[in-house]
């Protein structure tokens, strides 16, 4: 669990726009589509939902879409040393607060009270699953989204409600949208799990209507009285990074859906036109060390024939190609590419391909095959697919590298996990090496060598 408080100064907004959260890819929503669908909002504090969503709300009420909120508590324990409002009374007072700001939202929702306690929501996990899967029940699977707070919020009511969310989600194949909303005080911007979130783009109308709802809640964001203990508990500093024109979100779409390699295709060129280097792959630390990492992972000293799978601007394959006589970098995006092959431009043996994998594949056999922060932007179908033809293009001996990111994949059905234990056992291939820590991932595969 994250230290701290509401009192922090935590990351400023200025810090968060120059980290480029603004740059970040938007979630696509089709609004014919939105009106045949049902969204189950979660909240597990009153204001919780205007703040992390309340644009998105919304939306949501311009569309037409079917709108339910599951409020699990009232919110009684925001102001334990309070000398003039008890618990009970607080309860009451934000209750209140809530219908109006729901009320001026989503007019049309249905909600639903709970009446679980504050901060204890650990203690109800099976009681919220259970109102969740009853809200969600009835629906074709694509046709349902829950929206809760993000899992890894910091604070323990939010954990949990993201954590029982995102399992209801899994098990019924519905999708899922996690909304951050004390993260971006305790984070710092070199905190790069932010970097695989969406967007979701605000009207100037739908702007006005969170800002609305968020002034519902005046227990929050006003103090109670002037008497020490009744302070404001949102201060105008944090409430900055809810006034943007887009509200951010960790997308985890239904795997009924079809999330495709031709979806990443347009994404990532879209990301890369964007911005030239949209993950910090030349500037960032971790970046820079994992790479390192990854060549020192290689157990040849050099390769005869090389091939990287989504090599993207190139950064790792200029390392790559150092250690190969001939090396080919392949990426679905051409923006990217372009970088890239202006990048490998001093080794004439290097090239790059526009190419997306495993529907198109390049020609040849490879001793190195690497499989890097991509296996996840592919459907298990496509991963698969995808193995197979690493396996008949990889000569005996050689090495597959995978290297993966262990966090959520907001959008993609896979993570690093079930990339390198498809990859294990579609291929039965040896482990050679396998390095983990909290944020990666990367393992060394190495063919069976048929002259032995």
């Amino acid at each position: 669990m994250v230290a701290f408080t509401h009192a922090d100064v935590g990351t400023p907004e200025q810090d968060w726009a120059a980290a480029g959260v603004a740059a970040l890819p938007e979630l696509p929503l089709d609004t014919a589509e939105l009106a045949a669908m049902k969204f189950v909002v979660l909240a597990a504090h009153p204001d919780d939902e205007s703040l992390g969503a309340g644009g998105l709300l919304a939306k949501l009420q311009a569309a037409g879409a079917a709108v339910e909120i599951i409020l699990c508590t009232a919110g009684e324990a925001s102001h334990p040393d309070s000398p003039t409002t008890t618990p009970e009374q607080l309860a009451a007072v934000r209750l209140a607060e809530f219908g109006t700001a729901m009320s001026g939202l989503v007019p049309g929702a249905t909600w639903r009270y709970l009446e679980l306690p504050d901060g204890k929501l650990a203690a109800s996990a099976d009681r919220i699953a259970a109102a969740v899967e009853e809200s969600s029940a009835g629906q074709s699977p694509q046709n349902v989204v829950i929206v809760a707070p993000y899992r890894a919020d910091g604070h323990t009511d939010h954990d949990t409600l993201g954590t029982v969310a995102a399992d209801v989600a899994s098990q019924g194949n519905y999708g899922l949208l996690e909304y951050p909303i004390w993260y971006w005080l305790w984070a710092g911007t070199e905190d790069t799990t932010w970097n695989h979130w969406v967007r979701v783009p605000l009207s100037p109308e739908e702007q006005h209507a969170k800002a609305t709802a968020m002034r519902a809640h005046a227990s929050q964001i006003e103090p109670l009285s002037a008497q020490p203990g009744d302070e404001t508990l949102l201060s105008e500093t944090f409430l900055e990074h809810f006034s943007r024109p887009w509200e951010t979100f960790a997308w985890h779409p239904s795997t009924a859906g079809n999330n495709s390699a031709a979806d990443a295709e347009r994404i990532f060129d879209e990301v890369h036109t964007r911005e030239t280097d949209p993950w910090s792959y030349t500037t960032s630390w971790y970046e820079r060390r994992k790479r390192a990492l990854t060549m020192a992972a290689l157990p040849k000293e050099s390769y005869e024939s090389g091939l990287e799978l989504g090599c993207s601007i190139g950064t790792l394959s200029d390392e790559l190609a150092k250690r190969c006589r001939n090396f080919l970098g392949v990426d679905a995006s051409s923006a990217a590419l372009a970088q890239a092959a202006k990048r490998l431009e001093g080794q004439p043996s290097a090239v790059v391909k526009h190419l997306t994998v495993p529907q198109q594949w390049p020609e040849g056999r490879f001793d190195l095959v690497v499989l890097s922060e991509t296996g996840y932007y592919l459907s298990p179908e496509e991963l698969t697919e995808l193995l197979a033809r690493i396996q008949d293009s990889t000569l005996p001996g050689g090495t597959l590298l995978l290297c993966h990111w262990r966090h959520p994949i907001s959008g993609w059905q896979l993570d690093a996990e079930s990339v390198h234990a498809m990859a294990r056992k579609y291929l039965g291939w040896p482990t050679h090496g396998l390095y983990q820590e909290k944020d990666f991932m990367l393992e060394v595969l190495v063919a069976p060598d048929s002259s032995v």
